[in-house]
């Protein structure tokens, strides 16, 4: 399912228009973004919790060249099923 599939999905199960549930969704999606960017978590109770990892700066290596490089720190989303979500998926057809 990608993005337009869910707008549709939204627009049939409410009975708005497709340009509304878009709105919506980008609403949706934009306030959990700036909640992220802010370094605050997103709980959305029995579908899962958005947060935010911080990651060391490392070393690595070049696939190409085999040289030695350093990776910065940088900061990640992360994202925990809720224990509704993970029971939901967990079941078999």
């Amino acid at each position: 399912m990608n993005k337009t599939d869910l707008v549709g999905r939204i627009a049939k199960d409410t009975a708005i228009p497709k340009s509304t549930a878009l709105n919506v969704l980008n609403s949706t999606l934009g306030s959990i973004t700036e909640a992220l960017k802010k370094g605050q978590s997103v709980t959305l109770v029995g579908f899962g919790t958005f947060t935010i990892a911080e990651r060391k700066a490392r070393k690595g290596r070049d696939p190409q060249t085999k040289k030695e490089i350093r990776i910065p720190a940088k900061r990640v989303p992360k994202f925990r099923a809720g224990k509704a979500l993970r029971a939901v998926v967990a079941k078999k057809h």
